[in-house]
This record gives C-alpha cells, sequence and structure tokens, in this order.
C-alpha cells in the first residue's frame, strides 16, 4: 500500500495513480515516453519510463523501479540530474511505475535491481513472504493532509469533529485511509462513526464542492481547497505536525533491495546511498527553479510550475531528510498505523530483519 494505491498483499495487479490537479496525468506521460519493457511487463508492471543514461563502458547498468508520485520522484531525478549517480560509477535508469505496489513487483520478480516506494508497500511484502529489506530512506512524512470543505469550515475544527460526517478517501485500504484511521484512534473517535467515501480520482471536486464535509488530500489539492475557503486540518507533510498528531517522522519512501542479493551488491548499494545522500542534500538547499529544470518536462508538461515551485519550497525540509539513514522509531510508526487499521497483524514483520541500516552506516 503506497501513497497513491490500495493494498496488495498478493503483488499481482496494478491500481492506477490518484494524480493531483492541475499536474498530468502520469498514465499519459509513461505511455508517450517509452514502450514497456519485456521483463517489466512479465512481472506485472504497466506504465514505465526510462530516464536514466543508457549503459556505457566501464559503468555500472543498474535499474531502479520507484512510484511515480511527482513528489517522492523529486530526490531520485535530481541525484541523476546533478550528475552524483555518474559520479559513483552508475548507468542508472529510473523506472516510473504507477505505484509502489508495481515497483515492488518489479524487484521482487527479478525484472530491477532496486524498488523506491513508500515503507506502507514494504511492510506489506514482507508480511506476505517477500525477501526483501529495506536499505535507504528519502523521504520521511506521507504526501497527505486532512482537509476541511468550504462548507464545513465554520463546524469542523478537530478530529473529534468528523464523528457523524463524510469524509473522503481515495479508496478503503489505501495509505489515506489508514493515516485517517490513525487520527480518528488517536482522536478517542469509533471508526464507525464516521462514513468513508472512496472517491478515487476526484477527491479534490468533491471536497471543494461540499459532498464530502472533509477528505484526505495531498498536493496541489490542498493547496486549491484552502484557497477555495476550506481549511487544512491535520498536515502530515509538516514535521511539526507529523510530531504532534504521529510522534515524529513516519518513515516513507525509501530503496529496497532482494534479501538474496544484498551481500553481493554491498559496496554497490553504499555507492547507490552516497549518491542519493547528495542529492537530498541538493533537493534541501537548491534553488526550487533548478529542481523543477531537474525533472523529465514531460511529467510537469502542462502543470502550473510557480505553483509546483512553492509546494517544494513549503514542504522539501520537512519531506526529504537529510540523511538516508533508516531510522527504527519512523518505521514502526508505520506498522503500528498498519496495526490500527487492521492491514498488519502484531508482529507479522519483523522490523530489526526487514530494516539494514548496517548498510549505509546506520
Amino acid at each position: 500500500m503506497g501513497c497513491c494505491e490500495a493494498t496488495n498483499p498478493e503483488l499481482t495487479g496494478i491500481v492506477a495513480s490518484d494524480t493531483p490537479p492541475q499536474w498530468p496525468a502520469l498514465d499519459a506521460v509513461l505511455d508517450r515516453r517509452t514502450a514497456v519493457k519485456g521483463a517489466l511487463a512479465a512481472a506485472g508492471t504497466f506504465a514505465l519510463s526510462s530516464c536514466g543514461p543508457k549503459p556505457d563502458g566501464g559503468r555500472t547498468a543498474v535499474r531502479l523501479a520507484f512510484c511515480g508520485q511527482l513528489l517522492c520522484v523529486i530526490p531520485y531525478e535530481v541525484t541523476r540530474a546533478r550528475g552524483h549517480f555518474a559520479d559513483e560509477g552508475f548507468d542508472l535508469e529510473l523506472v516510473y511505475t504507477r505505484g509502489g505496489n508495481a515497483a515492488m513487483q518489479a524487484l521482487v520478480g527479478g525484472a530491477v535491481d532496486y524498488a523506491g516506494t513508500s515503507f506502507d508497500v514494504v511492510l506489506q511484502a514482507a508480511a506476505n513472504g517477500a525477501s526483501i529489506r529495506r536499505f535507504a530512506s528519502t523521504g520521511r512524512l506521507p504526501l497527505f493532509a486532512l482537509a476541511v470543505s468550504p462548507e464545513e469550515v465554520g463546524a469542523i475544527s478537530s478530529v473529534a469533529d468528523l464523528a457523524g460526517r463524510a469524509v473522503g478517501i481515495s479508496a478503503l485500504g489505501n495509505a489515506d485511509h489508514t493515516l485517517l484511521l490513525f487520527l480518528l484512534d488517536e482522536a478517542g473517535v469509533d471508526p464507525g462513526d464516521v462514513r468513508f467515501a472512496a472517491i478515487g480520482a476526484n477527491i479534490f471536486d468533491a471536497l471543494r464542492i461540499g459532498q464530502v464535509a472533509a477528505a484526505m488530500v495531498q498536493e496541489p489539492a490542498l493547496s486549491l481547497v484552502v484557497e477555495a475557503g476550506g481549511r487544512e486540518l491535520v498536515n502530515f507533510m509538516e514535521i511539526e505536525q507529523a510530531a504532534t498528531h504521529l510522534g515524529g517522522a513516519y518513515e516513507f519512501m525509501g530503496v529496497s533491495v532482494r534479501a538474496d542479493e544484498r551481500d553481493a551488491r554491498l559496496g554497490e548499494m553504499r555507492r547507490l546511498g552516497s549518491a542519493l545522500e547528495r542529492g537530498l542534500a541538493d533537493t534541501r538547499t537548491l534553488p526550487t527553479e533548478q529542481i523543477i529544470a531537474s525533472l523529465p518536462a514531460a511529467l510537469i508538461a502542462g502543470g502550473n510550475t510557480a505553483q509546483l515551485q512553492d509546494i517544494i519550497e513549503r514542504y522539501r525540509l520537512s519531506l526529504y531528510p537529510e540523511t538516508i539513514t533508516i531510522e527504527p522509531e519512523p518505521a514502526e510508526r508505520v506498522a503500528r498505523a498498519q496495526e490500527i487499521s487492521g492491514l498488519l497483524t502484531s508482529g507479522a514483520v519483523d522490523l530489526s530483519v526487514l530494516l539494514d541500516s548496517e548498510i549505509l552506516g546506520g
């Protein structure tokens, strides 16, 4: 279960991404840019895009598949554009997929060398028998906020006020649903007192016109609904609010490898981590126009780049960690949220095994 798709314990099938308003549909972008590779298609991956350099003499050819949500993508594309992968001796191919389940599917099936996904996806894959190790973190907060409709700003001022009202989510079992259940549990609200409206890609419009009282949204939907007179109730993309509502950082985007290849790839993984750490530093400090210039043109074509600059500037110090080293506490918070939502049985995953902090000196 990632930022854009439902839980998929069997690692079969793909659920299309929920694209925020004013940013192009990722499916269309990827279909325009490249044909589906045979091996990846066999692994069950739909839309793909190769954005990295092609194999060159003397360099290590590596394929890294990842969830194509734009704010997840940024550190990887910045790392590529700034030459950090090349400096570490890689010809690294970034493979876009329709959500983290597809990226994990490609990894488990042997079609790619590494997968970048939310930690939700990693937990579900491990709980269902996938032999993987998570070894690097590139995102420390979930990409969601709980927003109130303009129609309800006078009536809803806390999570407790959601009782008896309809709240929009993308789908039952998605990461936004899990986080909402976590919030309700924290506020002492019985989930049975809330009507969950599984709206999918039209969640912004439903919230804006008051079809639901509140909803879990991403950016730029959050900014747009606030502009329309709505309210930001809880924003998990802000580290201060995450500390208040989650207890701190919440492991999100990061890189995994097949467990049986861990020892053979150790040196390679350390070089990959070194490149990504420099890319994270650039993502946190570069002028935002340079960050946007690092992204594939097709990915942002037709979008509001000024708005995207504002969003990056607002959230980047919160979303992107200073180091790629895995920390146990943020991962434990994700596991607890999944346990509260009933997606994960307590003790089903041994985090001390799944999280491989030794690779990068954690």
